[in-house]
């Protein structure tokens, strides 16, 4: 770990820079090519922030969707990542199978969904989400 600023820190003071300064120096195709950059900027810092926990929060979601909860969370990362991708693709062949067509299943795997992609929108739109 690094000390002061910390990526996070050094992300908004770039994402600022760009909205603050960059763009409103530019015009055309260039201005929306900035503001790009900066909304890039700020979702790589929302995603620093928030990944680990929604990473994990989506594991634990598959794993009470598939009944799978005496097993723990791999503590490594990419262990991690392979676990929910492993288990993102179980749940689509159950879905595939009609079995959330109906029923307490479907119920849970539209509950499951919504929280994932508010998530996933979190990190994408950030505040524009949040104010929904």
């Amino acid at each position: 770990m690094n000390d002061r600023p910390d990526a996070q820190e050094l992300l908004g003071a770039v994402e600022r820079f760009l909205r603050d300064d960059v763009v409103p120096a530019l015009d055309g195709p260039r201005r929306l090519h900035a503001r790009v950059a900066a909304n890039v900027v700020a979702m790589v810092g929302r995603e620093i922030a928030h990944g680990d926990a929604d990473l994990r929060a989506e594991w634990r979601g598959l794993a009470e969707l598939l009944e799978r909860q005496g097993e723990s969370p791999p503590a490594d990362a990419a262990a991690l990542q392979r676990q929910v991708s492993e288990a993102g693709a179980e749940l689509v062949r159950r879905i595939r199978a009609g079995d959330a067509d109906a029923g307490p299943f479907r119920d849970a795997v539209l509950a499951h969904l919504k929280r994932s992609v508010d998530a996933k929108l979190t990190v994408s739109m950030g505040a524009a989400k949040e104010k929904r």
